[in-house]
């Protein structure tokens, strides 16, 4: 196993990603197809079985979307293996992109186990959409090596990589991320201090967080909000597509910590219906085919939903 020193400079050439739904498959991808070797990690088997299905899929999008070649999607695909036992899956990683569920006792368990099977150089990045490293560095043994490397869903097109570190983390450790990120075509984008939510869900949490208040206030439906967005701002997706995008695990998880923190009713009962629709059906999103909409084919991509 390789021991790299803090002050070393060498190329990441070898990524596990922890967690192969939505957003870790898309990162496992986006790595391979940047010439990365990656494993993608998971708890078992059947999680693995799923993250092939979406590399298949993100190579037919690759190829629509950004004219990838048949050999380009064939030689990512070769450069990503699955592996569902984390001993195994970090030896000879040069860095760990940690995309498991949005709860910090899970994640504090993943790290203390992650720590006791990681070479001693490994850099540990998580995707947290909402924790911040000094929440978790403190349950690994290389605080220094902690930080944070956010993704934006559909990493290929939203191509930004948020790097945040903790006051204890490696100034040349947060260098190298900021030089991985560029490898792998994202923009980076240097976060100077903790700030929960980050840039990109500091301003998104809130106007997801409306929508849901509105629709559990009874003043609108789902495609009427939706629409209201969508002509407005002239996007191709709204609040609802966007938040089956993230996942209604991770949406409860936030909604569900945000009633807590503030107490406020309406934030009570967007967590709850979150909770009812969603978590008690298994209806998460589109990673299971069924959100606020149907996958693969919502009715928001259907050029007549905001004409009707």
């Amino acid at each position: 196993m390789p021991i790299h020193s803090l002050n070393d400079n060498q190329p990441i050439a070898r990524v596990m990603v922890a967690g192969t739904g939505v957003l870790g498959a898309q990162i496992a991808f986006q790595c391979a197809f940047s010439g990365i070797d990656v494993v993608a990690y998971d708890v078992d088997t059947a999680c693995l079985d799923r993250a092939n299905a979406r590399f298949d899929a993100l190579g037919r999008v690759y190829a629509a979307d950004l004219g990838a070649s048949r050999e380009q999607i064939e030689a990512t695909l070769a450069r990503i293996e699955g592996n569902a036992d984390l001993g195994s899956a970090v030896a000879g990683t040069d860095l760990v992109i940690e995309a498991i569920p949005e709860d910090l006792e899970i994640k504090q368990s993943f790290y203390r186990s992650l720590s006791a099977v990681a070479p001693a150089g490994t850099i540990f990045a998580s995707n947290s959409s909402t924790l911040v490293p000094s929440q978790f560095a403190m349950f690994t043994d290389r605080p220094e090596r902690v930080l944070s490397l956010h993704f934006a869903h559909e990493v290929w097109k939203n191509n930004i990589a948020e790097i945040m570190g903790h006051p204890g983390t490696d100034p040349a450790v947060f260098a190298q991320l900021v030089q991985f990120a560029h490898r792998i075509g994202m923009v980076p984008l240097p976060l100077r201090k903790e700030q929960p939510s980050y840039l990109l869900n500091s301003m998104l949490v809130p106007m997801l967080i409306a929508a849901l208040g509105l629709l559990v206030n009874e003043v609108a439906d789902v495609q009427t909000i939706d629409k209201a967005w969508m002509i407005a701002k002239a996007d191709r997706i709204g609040p609802f597509g966007i938040l089956d995008g993230i996942g209604m695990t991770t949406v409860y998880n936030v909604t569900r910590a945000l009633a807590e923190r503030t107490g406020d009713s309406t934030h009570r009962r967007i967590a709850e219906y979150v909770k009812t629709h969603f978590i008690d059906t298994g209806y998460i999103g589109e990673a299971v085919g069924r959100g606020f909409y149907r996958y693969p084919d919502p009715e928001f991509l259907d050029p007549a939903f905001v004409t009707a």
